[in-house]
């Protein structure tokens, strides 16, 4: 008999990463509508907008626990479609195991293509990753969304959406002249990387007996 998985004990393993995690303006041309690889800030202010409707899921003008939750659901429901490969309603262990296998080959080929990249001159993945140890390191994640909750009601309104939005662009936007380039986008990026890699070589090493 097949061991199944019944869809409300999956919960937490079938979330990878945040929920509310929205894209803000942000530095890979993310809301560049006329597709010219240089960002506006009335093209950051659109793209906030929409992504803030998309977020806003019960619509009532506020990104709170409510919206959270209708994301975490959706996130399952897909998840769990995604792995529920007979459509039967249930997941087997095989089709658990299966799933696993490739996700685990599809970051071998991600390692590869990082490490052809590179030249093999970087420290592994970490190398690749953005600022907090997250991949890229962007979008409005974790405390950046905290931040965005200006007035502490622990819902984000339009405005604080869109305020954290432009704040956001306005960092990157280094000539101030209402656009983000490419090259402003590299200078950022290189510039966070710097500032991790200071961070780490300045940790203490670890204690030996």
């Amino acid at each position: 008999m097949k061991k199944k998985i019944a869809f409300l004990t999956l919960g937490a393993a079938l979330i990878a990463g945040p929920v509310l995690a929205a894209p803000a303006g942000g530095p890979r041309t993310m809301g560049d509508a006329d597709g010219n690889g240089v960002l506006t800030r009335a093209e950051a202010q659109a793209h906030a907008a929409q992504m803030f409707a998309k977020l806003d899921a019960n619509g009532d003008g506020k990104l709170d626990a409510a919206d959270r939750a209708a994301a975490r659901a959706a996130m399952q429901a897909k998840m769990f479609e995604r792995l529920d490969a007979n459509k039967d309603g249930s997941i087997s262990k095989a089709e658990w195991d299966q799933r696993a296998a490739e996700r685990q080959a599809k970051r071998g080929e991600r390692k590869e293509r990082r490490a052809a990249a590179a030249g093999e001159t970087r420290e592994g993945p970490r190398a690749m990753r953005g600022h907090h140890g997250k991949r890229g390191g962007h979008g409005m994640r974790g405390g950046m969304m905290m931040k965005a909750d200006t007035n502490g009601d622990k819902a984000i309104s339009r405005a604080e959406f869109e305020t954290a939005a432009l704040a956001r662009f306005d960092r990157l936007d280094a000539n101030k002249d209402g656009q983000v380039t490419a090259e402003e986008r590299k200078a950022q990026r290189e510039a966070k990387r710097a500032e991790w890699q200071a961070k780490r070589n300045a940790a203490p090493a670890p204690a030996t007996n």
